[in-house]
């Protein structure tokens, strides 16, 4: 008799962990996978965190996710993901995106803050070395950017491959934190003659911008000018 196929769906939330709970405010941090998700595909730029001959190195690159993986783009001279390629069990890595969307002005200066969205990400990264997985990693890194883009655009050559690294980090340990809501300040202060409020900050884009060099056939495709 055929046995009954198991469901693969993820459940609702990460497992909370001691890296990913706060130490502070830790009614702001959720474990929301939806969350961590929408957080995650809005922005474009982490930054990787890693330990270098016993020092903290913290840099800004770009990335993807795709399902459960995040795929982190860089160059083979590299040294962090030379460093996730050579070792056996990979290169421990703290990675985090956030997004700042306003600003809380109180009337006392203790009290201003921001409203933000964040996600931290714990876990090992391992150097992407399957060629088909890479391939579809740079496309999607490419679409990250711009969705459409990867397919209206050339491929990666050999050399061009050989000279670009990509590592993967599974969403494991993961947690989002965020701030929403407008001033929290003391009732003594209430009636001080500041100003209080959230300066609400967004992302736009301006119309693109063609090269000088730009085939005189070349229209703008639809996804850009969606944009």
């Amino acid at each position: 008799m055929q046995g009954t196929q198991q469901s693969t769906t993820p459940p609702a939330a990460y497992t909370p962990t001691d890296r990913t709970v706060p130490t502070r405010a830790a009614q702001k941090a959720s474990y929301d996978r939806e969350l961590v998700h929408s957080i995650l595909d809005e922005g474009y730029v982490c930054h990787l965190g890693f330990v270098r001959d016993g020092a903290p190195i913290v840099l800004p690159t770009l990335y993807a996710r795709v399902g459960e993986t995040l795929y982190v783009h860089g160059s083979t001279g590299s040294r962090p993901l030379r460093m996730a390629g050579q070792a056996d069990p990979g290169l421990p890595v703290c990675l985090t995106v956030t997004h700042v969307d306003g600003l809380v002005l109180a009337r006392s200066a203790f009290h201003h803050s921001i409203n933000y969205r964040s996600v931290v990400v714990h876990g090992t990264a391992y150097d992407v070395t399957d060629p088909q997985e890479k391939r579809a990693a740079l496309d999607a890194l490419v679409d990250h950017v711009v969705p459409g883009r990867a397919a209206d655009s050339r491929p990666a050559n050999r050399k061009e491959l050989a000279a670009t690294a990509v590592v993967r980090l599974d969403l494991g340990e993961v947690s989002a934190k965020t701030r929403t809501g407008g001033v929290n300040d003391e009732p003594e202060d209430l009636t001080l003659p500041h100003w209080a409020g959230v300066v609400p900050l967004r992302k736009g884009y301006d119309a693109p911008v063609p090269e000088a060099d730009l085939a005189p056939d070349a229209q703008l495709p639809g996804y850009l000018a969606a944009l």
